[in-house]
């Protein structure tokens, strides 16, 4: 007898007139907005600008989706090129199956585009994303809840999810797998925030402290689930995924750790000139033009050395020296003088 469970939502979509409102995607956009929210709360904090964040999540985000739903559909190919299949339902993302292997390989691409073209390193831009990230699949996992999927085998527990009859599922009440992904993203979230306080993580360690602990969640939640999937030695293909991918992590902590010990004394350099020198264009275009006035008019200006040497020189050279030439010329002609006896004297 069922005495308690937690209910489904009948339907995963909302009607707002002809806009539907689907569920799914509203948790991811939820979960996106948390991310960068808490990851620019950490730039700022680890010395970065406001707004860096989110610029470059403008990258991350649609390539990472991309990614997301390339290794749903390649890992779980059979369910939309398989007999009487419809290739073109690998396009309705919004009727789930995003993979976050793939969202978080292939959105490292777009935020590596997004850093280059800031100047940023990667790995400390991840670091500070990483508890949001981890918040963000939190969130996420909820759309499931919406779409009745991913939950795992059948159970009496009171906090087990009714699931109803549908395509490619049988009514029942079964362990809500998603509620225990979405409670351990939480957990990883709080040790990597505070890891990285009592440790001060840097040169991407805290990214890497975060996909260790989801691999180890999702190892033993992926083996508890019903739904389809590939097998490899007795264990579904994410399991052997998340022990792959947690090695290379633990790797990466280790030898960064001895590599390059600390964190990262500066995360955003500032190219532009200080704040008390910065120079507006006008003001720019007013300086030269000053200059300009200056240069023409010969302006000395109340400051000694304001005068252009090339102008006093053109200015002055003829008053001094015309006068000068005529009276050696008188000197020279007149008699008497020294310079007309000499001469005189020369004839003789």
């Amino acid at each position: 007898m069922e005495l308690a469970y937690i209910p489904s939502p009948s339907t995963g979509v909302i009607h707002l007139g002809p806009i539907p409102l689907r569920g799914y995607a509203f948790c991811i956009i939820i979960g996106v907005f948390v991310a960068v929210w808490l990851g620019n709360r950490r730039w700022v904090a680890r010395g970065g600008k406001p707004g860096t964040v989110a610029d470059i999540a403008v990258w991350a985000v649609p390539f990472g989706l991309v990614g997301g739903r390339l290794y749903h559909v390649i890992t779980d190919y059979q369910l939309y090129f398989g007999e009487g299949r419809n290739w073109v339902d690998a396009f309705k993302i919004w009727e789930g199956g995003l993979g976050i292997w793939g969202a978080i390989a292939l959105g490292a691409v777009g935020a590596w585009i997004g850093c280059r073209l800031r100047g940023i390193p990667l790995p400390a831009w991840a670091d500070a994303l990483a508890p949001g990230i981890a918040l963000a699949q939190a969130f996420g996992r909820w759309g499931n809840w919406f779409n009745q999927e991913l939950y795992g085998r059948a159970t009496d527990l009171p906090w087990a999810v009714k699931i109803s009859e549908g395509p490619n599922r049988v009514a029942g009440t079964y362990h809500p797998t998603f509620l225990y992904e979405s409670l351990w993203c939480i957990g990883v979230a709080a040790l990597v925030i505070w890891a990285d306080r009592r440790f001060k993580l840097g040169h991407g360690r805290a990214f890497a402290l975060y996909v260790a602990a989801y691999c180890v969640g999702r190892s033993w939640i992926e083996y508890m689930r019903v739904d389809e999937a590939h097998h490899i030695l007795g264990l579904r293909l994410n399991v052997w995924t998340s022990i792959v991918v947690f090695v290379l992590a633990l790797v990466y902590l280790v030898l960064s750790a001895k590599l390059r010990p600390g964190r990262e004394e500066v995360v955003e350099p500032d190219r532009g000139p200080a704040a008390g020198d910065a120079k507006t264009p006008i003001d720019a275009a007013d300086a030269d033009a000053e200059d300009a006035d200056a240069q023409a008019k010969g302006e000395t200006g109340d400051k000694p050395g304001d005068k252009a040497p090339s102008l006093v020189k053109a200015e002055d050279g003829p008053k001094d020296t015309e006068p000068k030439d005529a009276e050696r010329a008188d000197a020279e002609s007149a008699p008497g003088t020294a310079s007309g006896t000499a001469s005189e004297v020369k004839k003789v």
